[in-house]
């Protein structure tokens, strides 16, 4: 019976409103990355409060929070660690890197040397790191939120299709619709300061209530059926026109794995069909690549996904 997934989303989604005005895609998939204990890869320019979410995010979870601001000169040591010798007792001690946190947020990702993006690689897959040959675990709850601008490209480095693989979901956050808009400039006016959390009045929600949700959404029922629909999904893209890399098998798992969360946060344990077309999109659209006569048209990846889920028969 899924009785946490629901609390837990209801409290979040109230609480968060007085943090962040609209963007409820964005708060959405947010949580289904955490209920599925994964990644999520958060495209957009910039002022579209994607580390406003993050940070009341962590907050919200009494989860801890830690920021890396990449650059094209960071190394990998800045963001797992280095060990440090200690002058007093001629010992190496670890100095812990940002991803010994909780929840991880690497703004614009696509601006790190692919040396460091790789160092992101073990953390991310694994859960743990390994420094001068020694492997240490990180959080249960290890989460990577990493940005990135869709306008700017002077000074990035394009994510490898290994790196893009270990993100569960591409979350798109546009602009925020027009009343939005007008109701943040009134709450600034009334005070509204998004550097200030502490004085938002944010309820944090019980600890062990993320711990079973995420169990909940782990034992949503599946029935064979559906196994089958989203294989075909995957395996549509792979023959598709338009495309010159379809989804990987990593990306059906992907795929089982949010259509679950779906369901879950819908207060459901069973999976249905609009739960897998639901997750398609966010968890696609960066596993599928367009050929370069799509591209030059003007044809995204999310027209494309959209036109494999009309042509792939739905289960009964």
């Amino acid at each position: 019976m899924i009785e946490a997934v629901p609390k837990l989303v209801e409290h979040i989604r109230a609480e968060m409103n007085k943090a962040v005005v609209g963007q409820e895609d964005l708060k959405t998939q947010c949580m289904l990355a955490l209920l599925c204990r994964s990644h999520a890869l958060v495209e957009g320019v910039p002022g579209v409060a994607k580390t406003l979410t993050v940070k009341a995010l962590s907050r919200l979870l009494r989860l801890e929070f830690q920021r890396v601001q990449a650059t094209s000169d960071l190394m990998p040591s800045d963001v797992v660690g280095t060990n440090v010798l200690n002058l007093s007792n001629s010992t190496f001690q670890l100095h812990q890197g940002p991803v010994f946190t909780d929840l991880l947020l690497v703004d614009e990702v696509n601006r790190m040397p692919p040396r460091t993006q790789a160092a992101l690689l073990e953390c991310m897959e694994e859960h743990q790191v390994t420094i001068d040959g020694t492997r240490y675990p990180l959080s249960p709850f290890f989460t990577v939120f990493a940005t990135q601008n869709p306008i700017e490209f002077e000074g990035t480095y394009p994510l490898p299709e290994a790196q893009l693989d270990r993100f569960l979901l591409k979350i798109h956050v546009p602009y925020p619709e027009e009343q939005n808009e007008v109701r943040l400039l009134s709450n600034v006016q009334a005070g509204f300061e998004s550097r200030e959390l502490d004085q938002m009045g944010l309820v944090a929600a019980d600890p062990e209530l993320l711990k079973q949700a995420q169990l909940e959404t782990k034992s949503v029922t599946v029935q064979e059926s559906l196994f089958r629909y989203i294989v075909q999904i995957a395996r549509r893209t792979r023959e598709w026109p338009s495309l010159s890399l379809g989804a990987s098998p990593r990306a059906a798992v992907s795929l089982l794995a949010v259509a679950k969360g779906v369901a879950a946060m819908d207060g459901r344990d069973y999976l249905i069909p609009d739960d897998v077309k639901q997750a398609a999109t966010p968890v696609l659209r960066h596993r599928i690549v367009l050929k370069p006569e799509a591209d030059l048209e003007g044809v995204t990846p999310d027209q494309v996904l959209q036109d494999v889920l009309r042509a792939v028969e739905v289960p009964k």
